[in-house]
């Protein structure tokens, strides 16, 4: 059984408990989760001792996010090597517990690089797991940087796309502090804006089955004081054709070479919604997210999610606490099979403009964002082990 366990965290009464977090007590080092499946009624925080342990909190959403699953992978070849585990096993099975989120993998390989490379250089295992830990750590730095130049750029773009103020922006599924090392992405624009005095009026959607924007931006948005209204998906449409959205801002977890977005799935109905309506669709995403190898949105592998999940009423999954197949309250009749994608893939021909740290593509085309990757220091793209 993989070592795991849960403390009650004890946030600032106004601040967000962070994320993740590396700790070393004298027992051995561990790597520190915020269970975002536990989300908004309770704050806990996981333990995570070994990968294993990591991996099941990946898999069933504890640690979630494209931007904070590198950050985790990164940390996790650091917590398999400085405690003495098989690293490359360890490196294997944390890049593939998810397929559709590029950073996961992009954020393993580079903690397992800085690892061979300090063996190869001789630096034998304390000093190469020590050199994995500083590959996390730079990451997991870069990370809240690009968070804080993605919110500058991308309320600049919306200064520019609309320039009235009195922003009302639409969100979809959870982009905040809770999936970074930082402020977040596409909500990282928002808090902006809101810092500014510009927004007007956030439009949350619950981002069904696993209600993120319920539980998590609606958290988020009351810690941040800003003006929220939660709405459920099938709602959107109401507000477009009342003329109550004047932009929508999404993050991504894939970006293929020519501009196709994954994002949480209900993402495109979004888009489509917002093209019929004349309305920006915004992409806002770090440009570890953009994955160069991948040539078109119908090479990119979308995760398929539990059936439960949609035909039981038990979000989220959290083991012991109702969570578990079978456990829920029944919302649809036995043996119902569900379609249940965790991604769906927005065309490029959607996107309004995607931002990441480095800049703003708009137009979105392949050589933009190819031209965008060229300058950037931190590499992109999916990495095979």
């Amino acid at each position: 059984m993989a070592d795991q366990y849960a403390v009650p965290a004890d946030p600032a009464p106004s601040s967000l408990t962070p994320a993740l977090r590396w700790e070393e007590p004298p027992e051995g080092p561990v790597l520190v989760l915020l269970d975002q499946r536990r989300l908004p009624t309770e704050e806990i925080e996981l333990v995570c001792t070994d990968v294993p342990a990591l991996v099941e909190a990946i898999r069933t959403l504890a640690v979630r996010g494209a931007p904070l699953l590198g950050i985790a992978g990164a940390y996790g070849v650091a917590l398999a090597a400085v405690r003495g585990f098989e690293v490359d096993d360890a490196a294997e099975l944390l890049a593939h517990a998810r397929p559709t989120a590029v950073n996961l993998a992009y954020g393993v390989r580079r903690a397992l690089e800085a690892y061979r490379g300090a063996l190869k250089g001789g630096a034998g295992a304390t000093g190469a797991a020590e050199a994995a830990l500083d590959a996390a750590r730079a990451l997991h730095r870069e990370d809240a940087r690009a968070s804080e130049l993605m919110a500058a750029h991308g309320l600049a773009l919306l200064k520019e796309l609309l320039p009235g103020g009195g922003l009302r922006v639409l969100t979809h599924c959870n982009t905040g502090a809770l999936v970074s090392g930082g402020a977040g992405t596409a909500l990282a624009v928002a808090g902006a804006a809101h810092r500014a005095g510009q927004l007007r009026r956030l439009w949350v959607d619950e981002t069904r089955p696993l209600l993120q924007g319920a539980r998590l931006t609606a958290y988020e948005a009351a810690r941040a004081g800003m003006p929220y209204t939660l709405l459920t998906d099938n709602a959107a449409g109401s507000l477009f054709a009342a003329g109550e959205v004047d932009a929508v801002l999404i993050g991504a977890d894939r970006i293929t070479a020519d501009g196709s977005v994954a994002n949480k799935v209900g993402s495109y109905p979004l888009a489509v919604l917002a093209r019929y309506h004349h309305v920006p669709f915004v992409v806002v995403a770090p440009i570890t997210t953009v994955d160069l190898k991948t040539p078109e949105g119908a090479a990119i592998e979308v995760e398929q999610r539990p059936g439960h999940e949609v035909t039981e009423f038990a979000v989220p999954q959290v083991p012991g606490s109702g969570g578990e197949a079978g456990s829920g309250v029944p919302i649809a009749p036995l043996g119902t099979q569900a379609y249940n994608p965790a991604f769906d893939i927005t065309p490029p021909e959607l996107v309004t403009a995607i931002v990441t740290e480095n800049g703003v593509v708009s137009p979105v085309t392949e050589a933009g964002l190819a031209e965008l990757c060229a300058r950037s220091r931190s590499g992109n793209g999916m990495m095979s082990i």
